[in-house]
């Protein structure tokens, strides 16, 4: 799709969570399961945070002669239904930006994105970093850094509030004068922060049936923007597009 097919700017920001929500697993467990990792995965699921375990999985594979080319190869398998990737260029074409706000890391995303041509329609990507050692090991770094300072937040974990993030995209758009309508779209523990940042004026669309889920429905007046909620690809599809051409300014 050439840029000059779309449309002016919407005004609608659309940011999307990354496993669970853009593909339908999990990006971690994907690479942790084919390469047979996945006892020694539960073992040490419990005595460190997710961000340093995945770092700790990285070493191994490493030390097993895996070089980031393989696990590259097995993250281009990972499936991603067909319904996310014409959701992703209507969404594109319709002006809106679109930005990813996850916990994976940078390396399992751009990697899976690329695959599928779909890197260039998004303006951001917030996410744990990753880079290759001098020994051409994957390292794994949070994306605040907790060590050197808090973000203050009770409701997520040290290495990354999502809220926060929200808040300077919120802020950075205002600064540009802009108005703009967010659409959010999660499923975990860790999307219900963001939520909880959203206006009337926006949407959030949680996964059914997934952890963000029921926690709106715990506590429905804590979340000010609408709540959509979908099931997969197809339906995400649906509920999105619905939205935005409802919306569109």
């Amino acid at each position: 799709m050439a840029d000059s097919d779309r449309s002016a700017d919407s005004g609608i920001l659309v940011v999307f969570d990354f496993d669970k929500t853009i593909i339908d697993g999990d990006s971690d467990r994907w690479v942790v399961e084919k390469f047979g990792l996945i006892d020694l995965f539960h073992r040490l699921l419990h005595t460190m945070p997710w961000n340093a375990l995945m770092n700790r999985m990285m070493a191994e594979l490493h030390s097993q002669g895996m070089s980031k080319e393989k696990i590259a190869d097995c993250l281009k398998k990972m499936p991603l239904d067909s319904h996310f990737i014409t959701a992703v260029k209507s969404v594109y074409s319709l002006g809106c930006d679109l930005r990813i706000v996850s916990d994976a890391n940078m390396f399992f995303i751009e990697t899976i994105l690329e695959h599928h041509g779909l890197i260039r329609y998004f303006s951001e990507i917030n996410t744990n970093s990753c880079h290759v050692d001098e020994d051409g090991k994957l390292r794994i770094s949070p994306y605040h850094d907790f060590h050197s300072s808090s973000h203050d937040c009770s409701l997520c974990p040290p290495h990354m509030c999502k809220g926060v993030i929200i808040e300077r995209i919120q802020m950075e758009a205002s600064e540009q004068g802009k108005t703009t309508r967010f659409i959010y779209l999660g499923d975990g523990s860790g999307d219900y922060c963001p939520s909880l940042k959203l206006s009337k004026t926006d949407y959030v669309m949680p996964r059914e049936d997934y952890p963000l889920c029921q926690l709106i429905s715990n506590n429905p007046l804590a979340v000010k923007a609408e709540v959509h909620k979908w099931m997969d690809a197809k339906d995400q599809m649906s509920v999105l597009l619905k939205l935005i051409k409802k919306h569109r300014i």
